[in-house]
């Protein structure tokens, strides 16, 4: 009889546990639980981060780690911002479209440095025949198309790109066309006709290895002669007919991977005639499409895709009806799972209207104290990773005060804040520590305030700008040693409103009125990028080097952004609308409780990946 090793060239290894680190189907004994156990590869969508705008019908480049966005349609009107997404949520770039518009057909084989797109929704005419490059700071209008079309069918790279297809004029049900169109990255030249006319399918792959599929003919799509399943392959010369999609449909993401290697997935199918949004995924091996056991999260269509391959893709934005989507979801097919960041419920503070608290600690062992504007509090409480606990109350009742977030919920001090706003705005400089039995009072700040920035530990703090009233957002710092506090490098501008994590020689500082971004070295401040979506009250927790913005004001309560030491990008957003809440922490395990209105506590955790180990049977 055959052997396992003799199949595989590897022994059955024997293990107590279950192996962190594997090959895809090595084989071993799981002694503890008594079972034959690997790992399998399979096709999951899991959550990324949103876009910073509700968008569809957008276009998309480069791939799952490394993406660009840009165009589309928000709801409103279409725009002509670009974002990047990094693997994990999305930044704003500077550079803009000339013509913003939707339904465009774009470079998805391109990089997110060197791509292309074309024709569109907007501008004048409409449908538009027009080209832009981006070179990954701009983008540069080139020569139009002859055949100006929306919801063109295209694939390629910036030069070497085909559009195929789309609608050439209004009204929505203008018949398809099968006009195609090359571009070498200067001009247009016109090739083969498809074999079908369609619009508002999909594409992938290469200028002389490349796959169209899906659309309608012409309106309505729910006549069984426009409805298209239909599959056409392009070989640099001519198109050949392929096997069909096993869901006929329109307006699904445009596709990712190559013309052996592909995806795509939602639209709108019309079974019985009826419209139906879909969820389905179909995977494209060179020769046929198979239906995914995986599924879209968010039923949509209009998605924007063209990222990655056929094993690692992404899809953005979309539309369901009246509603425009911002939800993010990346497909792979590996041995690895992986699950997205995401916020999770835990205990309620057992006190409301904590706004402006400071807080200090770990996800599983923090501290909250104060808070509040009208009724200023003087309690704290820890959390335990699952409940809140009463602790022992401040000597000073204040809101609006910060804190040394960096050292541990039983060994943190706190300074500053609000101790009365009516009949008269009175500010404290009042410092206390707590050393997880009780609160006890040090040397004051030299200069009161509220609003400001603090970040450190117990015996290593800084307190930086703020309010001080009458005479607002003063560029202020003092340092602390655990006894005194001593005059440090003034911020190079006011602002209020701060948020901070960090140490006293590596900080971070974000001031949101108006927006600022610093960080610190213990001597020095040195301007950073500022958030994606401005607000106010924005708190941060983490370090220098990765923290997480979550909750900010005014109506834009659920963002939450994540800083990587570069710059900032879009993460998986709050439940709970709130704004100016306690946040502790670290960027891969930490929570926000409280803030206006609010006694909800949020637990972050951050993305995840493990082995997808399988137990053996004989069945």
């Amino acid at each position: 009889m055959t052997t396992y090793k003799e199949i595989s060239g590897k022994q059955v290894k024997n293990y107590s546990s279950d192996p962190a680190n594997d090959a895809e189907g090595q084989v071993w004994y799981n002694s503890t639980d008594g079972a034959f156990k690997s790992v399998l590869a399979t096709a999951a969508w899991s959550s990324g981060a949103n876009t910073i705008s509700n968008v569809y019908a957008a276009g998309g480049a480069g791939t799952q780690t490394a993406g660009l966005g840009f165009g589309g349609n928000t709801g409103p009107a279409n725009t002509n911002a670009t974002y990047e997404y990094n693997g994990t949520g999305w930044s704003n770039v500077p550079a803009t479209l000339g013509t913003a518009r939707s339904y465009v057909s774009s470079a998805a084989a391109g990089t997110q440095t060197a791509t292309l797109v074309v024709g569109g929704e907007g501008g004048s005419p409409s449908p538009s025949g027009k080209t832009e490059e981006y070179n990954g700071t701009s983008w540069s209008e080139q020569n139009d198309m002859a055949n100006a079309r929306d919801s063109g069918l295209g694939f390629g790279t910036q030069t070497a790109f085909i559009n195929s297809g789309g609608v050439p004029g209004y009204p929505w049900g203008s018949p398809a066309s099968t006009s195609t169109e090359f571009y070498d990255g200067t001009n247009w030249t016109a090739t083969p006709a498809v074999n079908n006319p369609r619009a508002q399918g999909g594409g992938f792959g290469i200028s002389t290895a490349g796959l169209i599929f899906g659309g309608r003919t012409s309106s309505p799509a729910t006549s069984p002669s426009a409805l298209l399943a239909t599959t056409e392959s392009y070989n640099g010369s001519s198109w050949t007919s392929e096997n069909i999609l096993n869901t006929g449909r329109l307006y699904l993401s445009s596709g990712s991977g190559t013309l052996t290697s592909g995806v795509t997935a939602g639209g709108i199918a019309y079974p019985g005639g009826t419209p139906t949004v879909t969820t389905t995924t179909e995977t494209y091996d060179g020769t046929s499409w198979t239906t995914s056991p995986s599924s879209l999260a968010t039923t949509r269509y209009v998605g924007a895709g063209g990222f990655g391959s056929g094993t690692s893709a992404l899809v953005f934005g979309g539309r369901n009806g009246g509603t425009v989507y911002s939800a993010t979801e990346e497909y792979n097919f590996s041995a690895t799972v992986t699950t997205g960041a995401a916020w999770s419920s835990g205990g309620n503070l057992n006190t409301g209207n904590r706004n402006g608290a400071a807080g200090a600690g770990i996800q599983t062992a923090s501290i909250i104290a104060g808070g509040g504007y009208s009724s200023p509090l003087n309690n704290s409480e820890s959390y335990d990773g699952s409940s809140w606990t009463n602790s022992p109350t401040m000597g000073t009742a204040r809101g609006y005060l910060a804190g040394a977030n960096a050292g541990p919920s039983t060994a943190t001090v706190i300074f500053g804040g609000l101790t009365a706003s009516s009949p008269a705005i009175v500010i404290t400089g009042v410092t206390e520590e707590y050393n997880g039995t009780s609160w006890s009072e040090q040397n004051d700040l030299s200069t009161a305030r509220r609003y400001h920035a603090g970040f450190g530990t117990q015996t290593a703090a800084v307190c930086a700008g703020g309010d001080t009233s009458p005479t607002p957002r003063t560029t202020a710092v003092e340092e602390y040693d655990g006894t005194n506090w001593t005059s440090g490098t003034a911020l190079p501008a006011g602002a209020q409103s701060w948020g901070a994590c960090g140490t006293q020689t590596t900080g971070l500082a974000i001031g949101d009125i108006p927006m600022y971004g610093y960080t610190y070295d213990g001597s020095t401040w040195t301007s950073i990028p500022t958030l994606n979506t401005p607000g106010n009250y924005t708190k941060v927790f983490g370090t220098q080097a990765a923290a997480i913005q979550a909750g900010r004001n005014p109506g834009k309560g659920t963002l939450v952004e994540e800083w990587d030491g570069t710059s900032w990008f879009t993460q998986a957003s709050l439940a709970t609308a709130r704004f100016n809440g306690a946040l502790t922490g670290t960027s891969t395990s930490g929570l926000v409780a409280g803030g206006e209105a609010s006694t909800a506590t949020e637990e972050f955790t951050g993305t995840t990946t493990a082995l997808n180990t399988k137990t053996l049977t004989t069945s």
